[in-house]
């Protein structure tokens, strides 16, 4: 009798099962077909003069022709207050897009009068980079289904959770992100800047909090603003929440509850209500009282193919930028909570000094730092740039324990991190936008900023370096064996000197130390 043999070996069944399961699940991480969109552009200028904002500002702005007026922000409670009051103010149109929105007491109070905006007939257009709404898929998918509101994904993830499993079938996409951050309403009035939506950016936690800078405008510089937002909306990356998100057949938007968050934390909600009722700028701005300045502004930014891995030079924000605010000729104070210089941007400043044009960068130090292997990345470049002559300061972790009390921190509210991301340059330019001065921010995320042509701004933030950094960073400098030492500027004048870095144990240095040696510094 003859036996049949076996199509295929066990081994090889096992191996042809593994490899078609490798196979399915690899498909089903793939991002799915761009279904139909419904189309959108910003509301016309006719449209947005005959808002209560457009019937405030357009005298102003016709009084400016080619101008904007610009208004910074520092303060962590102004910048919430600002943006949760121009929603109460919009009649027409609210144009979101954030790279973070986080799911906790600022959060989901901005969610809810964005709700309560669309409630009474407003368009709301929210668009997330989706590596940041971490437990806000339910609430955004939801909102989508509002007639007034609709909420795309940007550069989506397809495996919902955990969603760090997308980096290893489709890194490549993933690694690209949005982290532009712009906020604007009945194309009127705009906030931009480095802070995303989260307790942390608004001085609202016991953790960590950030010390970051934004800038309110009105003007000329809006319409840019909103271009960019409908190329961004109109992008082939973002997606309708419900083409990602899937809702149970049960699951009606009477269901959304925002204010669940808000009650767990019932005095911080009072507070920030509180926060609310106690300023007044956006008043000012209504009844054109607000203290402005009337200013040519750039809005630079990457194009949004950028996150496809397909821009050329000048679609990139760091082209426009050179453009828009030219070559430093007396000096240059840079601002980045994420300091990545590579070798190229060292040569670059060392030309500047070559040139006798003072430099001064104020980035984190390791304590203050929520990013360790971007530190890594830094590390390794202090002594050249020190050796250059390039003054460096490292911003201490400084109390973030009462939220009410003002800290020493260059921006003007307590923090216990470095946010922000500003330059400025020969005293009469100055930069305020998402762009970390790092690999990253150059060439795999998309950015978004303000180019001021303004000597008061730029002139505040040459101040600072003279007046308030010395007292609240560490400044760097080589002793006489050439190793770095960080010199602590005590109230009284005198100096502490650190000869081991603040805020280390043996084992962070060795282990920063590890990473800077690793081939990682083009992701940073």
């Amino acid at each position: 009798m003859f036996h049949r043999r076996p199509l295929l070996p066990a081994f090889y069944k096992h191996r042809l099962a593994t490899i078609c399961a490798s196979v399915a699940f690899i498909s089903g991480c793939a991002l799915p077909p761009l279904s139909e969109r419904t189309p959108s552009q910003a509301i016309s200028a006719e449209e947005a003069a005959n808002t209560r904002l457009g019937q405030a500002l357009q005298p102003l702005i016709n009084a400016h022709p080619g101008l904007s007026g610009v208004r910074a922000l520092p303060d962590a409670h102004d910048a919430f207050a600002v943006r949760a009051l121009l929603i109460h103010a919009a009649e027409k149109s609210l144009d979101v897009q954030y790279y973070i929105w986080r799911a906790d007491t600022t959060g989901m109070m901005l969610l809810q009068n964005l709700h309560n905006a669309a409630d009474r007939g407003v368009r709301v257009r929210l668009l997330l980079d989706d590596n940041g709404i971490r437990k806000l898929d339910r609430e955004l998918a939801l909102l989508n289904t509002h007639p007034n509101f609709e909420v795309r994904l940007f550069n989506p993830f397809v495996i919902r959770r955990p969603k760090a499993i997308g980096y290893l079938t489709d890194f490549y996409r993933l690694n690209h992100r949005m982290h532009n951050k712009s906020f604007t309403v009945d194309n009127m009035a705009t906030v931009v800047g480095g802070r995303n939506i989260g307790d942390e950016y608004f001085g609202a936690t016991d953790q960590t909090l950030f010390a970051d800078l934004d800038v309110l405008a009105f003007g000329a510089v809006v319409q840019d603003v909103s271009y960019d937002f409908d190329r961004y909306w109109a992008s082939p990356l973002a997606y309708p929440i419900d083409q990602i998100v899937k809702l149970k057949p049960t699951d009606i938007i009477d269901d959304l509850d925002l204010g669940q968050v808000l009650k767990q934390n019932p005095d911080r909600t009072q507070r920030y209500l509180h926060v609310l009722r106690d300023t007044e700028l956006v008043q000012e701005l209504l009844q054109q009282r607000l203290d402005v300045e009337w200013v040519k502004t750039e809005m630079v930014s990457d194009d949004p193919i950028k996150a496809e891995g397909k821009a050329n030079a000048k679609q990139m924000l760091s082209y426009q930028l050179h453009h828009a605010i030219g070559t430093p000729a007396l000096q240059v104070d840079l601002i980045s909570p994420y300091f990545v210089p590579t070798k190229t941007g060292v040569r670059g400043f060392e030309r500047l000094r070559q040139k006798n044009i003072p430099v001064r960068i104020l980035t984190n130090s390791y304590e203050a730092t929520d990013v360790a292997a971007v530190h890594a990345g830094y590390i390794k470049r202090r002594k050249a740039m020190l050796r250059a002559g390039i003054e460096i300061y490292e911003l201490k972790k400084l109390s973030s324990g009462n939220l009410n009390k003002k800290g020493k921190n260059p921006f003007g509210s307590s923090g216990s991190s470095l946010h922000a991301k500003t330059f400025a340059m020969d005293g009469e330019r100055v930069f305020i936008g998402s762009f970390n001065f790092d690999p990253r921010s150059a060439n795999l995320n998309t950015e978004l900023g303000f180019v001021i042509h303004s000597p008061t701004l730029a002139q505040e933030i040459s101040r600072l370096f003279s007046e308030r950094i010395p007292y609240s960073s560490y400044r760097l400098a080589l002793n006489e064996h050439n190793k770095l030492i960080w010199l602590e500027q005590e109230e009284d004048g005198s100096i502490i000197t650190h000869t081991t870095e603040p805020g280390t144990s043996l084992f962070s240095r060795w282990w920063v130390r590890f990473m800077s040696k690793l081939p990682i510094e083009w992701m940073l």
